[in-house]
């Protein structure tokens, strides 16, 4: 029976390498089907990666004595043979499967083709990762003209034959010789019609006798050919079906969503069919052992008397809910129970089961562990351990780290938002719910928040001087962008519910006002938008903060918080079993703060151009780029001084005795200027109008400055060390600003650990030039304030060069810190920021299945990592080492960097909970999605 998860584990499932098998001729001495039945299978729980999910899990109920019809698995390889040799099966294998059909009939008293005792088997998909509803299956598969009156003699049941061979019609005709359900729904519903009959159930043998005729036209029409009557025939092209839906539309999108490599490919299980539709005493349903949404120990499912597996999922009738079973059929209830319970605890995980009863007889057609929201596994871990089910470090391994966002994210209300059609949909860069009206800059979005309005900062992309309004924001909506673009990046940072890319929004800045799906947004006006699941709707619905931030924010004690006291339990026992530190990346006060309410124990990047864009101080930023000589600059950067001070003043105090990564001004300078284009439209409007004076001498002054130093690729242009090498005053006043900071703490008894980062180095000679300014600095400092603080000068990784000349630059670096954002765009050669125009192209086509950008290249970007680190610890045995980019939160990648023995990985505030239990679970050597 196909059912399709109504609650799905929350977060992605990232999994292995993504290469597609190469070609092979099977090996005549291995086995590639797999026979289950009478209380012995040839396959186990342990071979998912051959047997699928599903066939696994019904060799483990077979060996475990459950009553399971018996079956076989044809393996995943299968599949991949299949695609390898364009759509062929070799005869070898043909043969092994031959094998097992006489196994089966053997095994089931009943024979394939039958006109007095028929055998009737199920097709069904089964990939290692559950994927439900992705691909296809096909029921009561062995009927034809002839065998269903075998059946309707063998039961004495004329209306269960018909209603299964008519069944068999559609789902055949629909998924092996692709005619659309909808044609076959018109004839089924005619013929109900005809008979005054509102439900299938009402309709007799004759009606329904009728359906199969009809059905049989339909097959004739659409697929040009009679309804095959050869079950062998049959069974062969049911299962290239199956095979084919692993490459349909929906499956495909669902591993490129939940990162599935293609290469693994789906098993297909023939199993003997039982039949929930003989009638009153029959019936089919699934279930979980506890409940998905909330975690509660509470037995949860539906089931239909009188029905097939299909019947519960269509919606066509309303299923019972499964404590119903218990009045209907109390024995086969109290079994079902049973059985459950005890897969429960030999999996030691909550299942997700399928049931068919007939005449009153149970059987189990799957089991699997259950796909829940991430508020359910944290109560299920939790509880499977005070049940003593499981012990703490099983318990960890029970939640998908990404299912952790879910607790973090505000949220609305799931009735209300359910009634709002979805006017488009990008990519979901930052969870929660967020809801306000739409502004179109920065500025607006402080003026209206400073009036106490809620505001949506929609942007076609955002930069960084918005970061003021991005701050004051409930959410952010950018039309273009990827998931490591600047507002994807940001917003998870300051935890903002973020939507990137979505391309359907005709943004008009000047008019202050956006299009989509021919209706026109202005500024004012309502919008609201779920940043975990990238859906935005034109209309205001609530919404407020989960209970963890909550407790975090003081608003409300973790005592009366169930959820957070769960949290906080399973990333207690994380912390128990990681190797890796997990730090944040923080540039204020509060992130610092909130990182470490969250656990972090240090910040690793703590980027200080962002700090310029605070209050008042663009102007003198602005007066440092424009100085024409270094006294000018220098005074400059002397009112920035004791700005900047304060600004790391409260980042140690917000991580207090533990280390901080400062990273000196990494981005070019015209960032900080106006835009060229914009100034070239104000000097002309100026000059057109015949106006002169002060406001159109300085308009000059800064497009002539901007013109300097305007680029054409500013981001392998003048930045990083680059600028510090050109302006080594920069680098004197961010060094003592961090170091007057840190003698400051040092005097009030609080420790600090500064870490002065070096960004964009690939030559040595460019480390040791800046490390020797800020060594003069901090040794001047130092004795000024009579403090001797220990720090470290390290530098960020970022150029494929630095990574190949480790080696080198671990001769004056003390740490090192990969910044894989920026290592993955000059790996590559793609801008991250661009990225999304055809990254989606490029993951359709099977290019790329996943975007280097969220989770790391192990084969490109990963060995440049790996280079790093084995040079670095060549020269440096005690380099530190960590890594900083956006994959520093995210699960797959923190596995890798487990790997090659990285010291710590370093993420958003907002990602440290995920960082924490992924790093654990990596110690703990399991695959993320296994």
């Amino acid at each position: 029976m196909a059912k399709k998860s109504t609650v799905k584990r929350a977060g992605k499932s990232r999994v292995g390498k993504s290469r597609v098998s190469e070609s092979r001729t099977p090996n005549p001495k291995s086995r590639h089907v797999f026979f289950f039945g009478n209380g012995k299978a040839d396959g186990n729980r342990n071979m998912k990666d051959l047997l699928g999910g599903k066939g696994a899990g019904l060799a483990e109920m077979t060996n475990a004595g459950l009553p399971v019809p018996p079956g076989f698995t044809i393996s995943t390889e299968v599949c991949n043979i299949y695609y390898e040799q364009n759509g062929k099966i070799p005869s070898a294998i043909d043969r092994e499967i031959d094998e097992n059909l006489k196994k089966l009939e053997k095994a089931a008293g009943a024979t394939l083709g039958s006109t007095e005792n028929p055998l009737l088997v199920s097709v069904r998909s089964g990939a290692k990762f559950s994927m439900p509803g992705m691909m296809d299956t096909i029921l009561n598969l062995g009927l034809n003209d002839d065998a269903v009156e075998g059946l309707k003699r063998r039961t004495q049941n004329g209306r269960f034959a018909y209603d299964s061979y008519r069944r068999f019609i559609q789902m055949f005709g629909n998924v092996v010789l692709e005619i659309p359900k909808d044609v076959f729904e018109r004839e089924f519903e005619q013929v109900k019609k005809a008979a005054g009959a509102k439900l299938d159930t009402e309709l007799d043998e004759q009606a329904l006798r009728d359906v199969v005729l009809r059905y049989k036209k339909v097959v004739k029409q659409g697929a040009k050919r009679d309804f095959p009557q050869d079950p062998r025939v049959q069974l062969t092209m049911a299962r290239d079906a199956v095979f084919r839906s692993w490459m349909n539309a929906r499956a495909i999108e669902y591993r490129r969503i939940y990162d599935i490599p293609d290469h693994i490919g789906t098993a297909v299980n023939v199993q003997m069919m039982v039949f929930g539709n003989t009638g009153d005493r029959s019936g089919t349903g699934v279930g979980f052992t506890r409940n998905p949404a909330t975690g509660a120990k509470e037995f949860y499912g539906e089931f239909l008397i009188n029905a097939q597996g299909e019947d519960v999922v269509a919606g066509i009738r309303t299923p019972q809910p499964i404590r119903e079973l218990e009045r209907v059929m109390p024995k086969a209830y109290k079994q079902l129970r049973e059985i459950t319970t005890r897969l429960e605890k030999h999996y030691k995980d909550m299942q997700d089961f399928e049931f068919t009863i007939q005449d009153e007889r149970l059987f189990m057609l799957q089991t699997r562990s259950g796909k829940r929201t991430g508020y359910a596994a944290v109560v299920i871990a939790t509880d499977f351990v005070a049940e003593k089910l499981v012990t703490p470090k099983e318990a960890i391994l029970l939640v998908d780290p990404e299912a952790l966002n879910q607790l973090l994210a505000p949220g609305f209300d799931p009735d209300e938002w359910k009634k709002i059609p979805v006017a488009t949909k990008g990519l979901p860069a930052s969870p929660g719910a967020a809801s306000g009206h739409v502004v179109f800059s920065a500025d607006h979005a402080v003026e209206w928040a400073n009036q106490g309005k809620p505001v949506i900062l929609v942007r076609r992309e955002t930069v960084p001087d918005d970061i003021h309004g991005m701050f004051v924001a409930q959410g952010i909506l950018t039309a273009t962008g990827g998931m490591t673009s600047h507002a994807a990046v940001v917003g998870r940072q300051m935890g903002k519910p973020s939507i990137v890319g979505a391309g359907g929004l005709e943004i008009d800045e000047h008019g202050r006002k956006f299009r989509v799906e021919g209706k026109t947004v202005k500024e004012g006006d309502f919008i609201s938008f779920d940043g975990l699941s990238g859906e935005v709707k034109i209309a205001r619905v609530a919404s407020k903060p989960s209970e963890i931030l909550q407790v975090l924010g003081k608003t409300l004690d973790a005592k009366k918080s169930n959820i957070y006291q769960r949290f906080d339990k399973l990333l207690s026992w994380a912390d128990k079993y990681r190797r890796l530190g997990v730090r944040a990346n923080a540039d204020l006060q509060d992130q610092a703060e909130l990182a470490y309410a969250f656990g972090a124990r240090g910040i690793g990047l703590c980027r200080t151009e962002h700090m310029f864009f605070g209050e008042g101080r663009i102007p003198i930023v602005q007066r440092m780029i424009l100085a024409d000589n270094e006294a000018d600059r220098r005074k400059a950067l002397n009112e920035l001084l004791p700005l900047q001070r304060d600004d790391f003043y409260g980042v140690f105090k917000g991580m207090p005795g533990h280390a901080v990564t400062i990273r000196t001004i990494d981005p070019p300078l015209h960032e900080f200027l106006p835009k060229r284009e914009e100034l070239m439209v104000d000097v002309a409007r100026l000059e057109t109008q015949g106006q002169t004076g002060k406001e159109l001498d300085e308009k000059r002054r800064l497009l002539a400055r901007v013109e300097q130093l305007h680029e054409f690729n500013p981001m392998l242009g003048h930045r990083g060390v680059r600028l510090g090498i050109t302006y080594p005053e920069i680098t004197e006043m961010q060094t003592r600003a961090i170091i007057e900071a840190a003698c400051r703490l040092h005097k009030e008894g609080t420790k600090v650990v500064p870490e002065i980062m070096i960004p964009l180095v690939g030559l040595v000679k460019e480390l040791r030039d800046q490390k020797a300014i800020v060594d003069r600095v901090a040794a001047d400092v130092m004795k000024e304030q009579g403090v001797k603080i220990t720090y470290l000068v390290g530098t960020m990784i970022e150029v494929p060069r630095g990574s190949v000349t480790a080696d080198q630059i671990a001769t004056e670096a003390q740490f090192f810190s990969f910044g894989t954002n920026d290592l993955t765009q000059l790996t590559y050669g793609f801008s991250r920021d661009d990225v999304g125009k055809f990254l989606r192209i490029y993951q359709e086509k099977r290019i790329l299945e996943k975007d280097p950008f969220a989770s790391i290249d192990v084969e490109g970007v990963g060995s440049l990592v790996r280079t790093g680190v084995e040079l670095g610890r060549k020269t440096r045995p005690d380099l530190k080492l960590g890594i900083c980019g956006e994959h520093g939160g995210d699960p797959a990648s923190i596995h890798f960097f487990d790997q090659v023995g990285l010291d710590y990985v370093s993420a958003s505030p907002y990602r440290v909970p995920v960082a924490r239990l992924a790093a654990a679970q990596a110690a703990l050597a399991v695959k993320v999605g296994d």
